[in-house]
């Protein structure tokens, strides 16, 4: 019986792929494959749909076309290939690649988990596990990772996190991460961010505190800061901007009275 190889082009292959060889780089044997029955019934074909393939894409096919039979390579020693089959794998079965040695099983593994279990993932080594635990999390299981080592995590966690524990992320090291809580901060937590040491923050704070609390950041260092107080301005704090030592600032608040003062004569 003649047996066919990677070097050969089987009906599907696309010219565009790379050769298909196993995980180890040899060639594939569809003669002695325990798979072969599923090569009579169209349900793997060499160079396009091989669970023992090296390539990503064929593995993914593989299990397309089998997704029953997931389960059984759960424990094969290529990354891919446990990757792959995690995502068809029925849940429970997940329980044993949650500490799997490479990180991108436990990628496709966070994004199955049910919550009780994905919670253990929230200091996995890697980052980007980490963001796929962040982004599934149920809110209330967050508090444990708004101190997580990557900023992008923190932002994660900020853009989700209870309203009653945000304040916890206010003093944030990093500026990405506090523009999100500011985002969502409600007065008076909010308040505390008046004097954060960025002025994107600072900007931020303003567009979002009522008009009544922006008398104190008419103050503020920075002319862009002051120039956002001038677009929210009431007509006498438009008025003390009118002096402001910077022409930006000064020509905003002109406008913003002169606007208040057309709408108070029409309205």
């Amino acid at each position: 019986m003649n047996t066919v190889t990677g070097s050969e082009a089987a009906p599907g292959w696309l010219p565009n792929e790379p050769p298909s060889v196993d995980w180890l780089g040899r060639s594939l044997d569809c003669g002695s494959c325990v798979n072969r029955g599923l090569l009579a019934e169209g349900k793997c074909r060499l160079a396009y749909s091989c669970v023992f393939d090296r390539y990503a894409k064929r593995i993914d096919r593989f299990f397309r076309w089998n997704p029953e039979l997931a389960n059984d390579y759960l424990e094969h020693p290529y990354f891919e290939v446990r990757a792959v089959a995690s995502r068809s794998a029925d849940v429970f079965r997940l329980v044993g690649l949650m500490h799997d040695p490479d990180e991108t099983v436990r990628l496709h593994v966070a994004l199955r988990l049910p919550q009780r279990l994905l919670s253990e993932l929230r200091d996995d080594p890697d980052r980007e596990v980490r963001i796929r635990v962040a982004q599934r999390l149920d809110a209330s299981m967050l508090a444990d990772m708004l101190n997580d080592p990557d900023y992008f995590v923190r932002k994660l966690v900020a853009q989700r996190l209870p309203l009653p524990l945000l304040p916890r992320m206010a003093s944030d090291p990093d500026q990405e991460v506090r523009l999100a809580v500011a985002s969502r901060l409600q007065v008076p937590a909010l308040l505390a961010m008046r004097n954060d040491p960025e002025v994107a923050v600072r900007r931020l704070v303003v567009h979002r505190l009522p008009v009544g609390l922006l008398a104190d950041m008419a103050d503020d260092p920075a002319w862009e800061v002051r120039w956002e107080v001038a677009q929210r301005a009431d007509p006498a704090l438009a008025r003390r901007l009118l002096v402001d030592d910077e022409a930006e600032v000064r020509e905003a608040a002109r406008v913003r009275l002169t606007t208040l003062e057309s709408e108070a004569r029409h309205g």
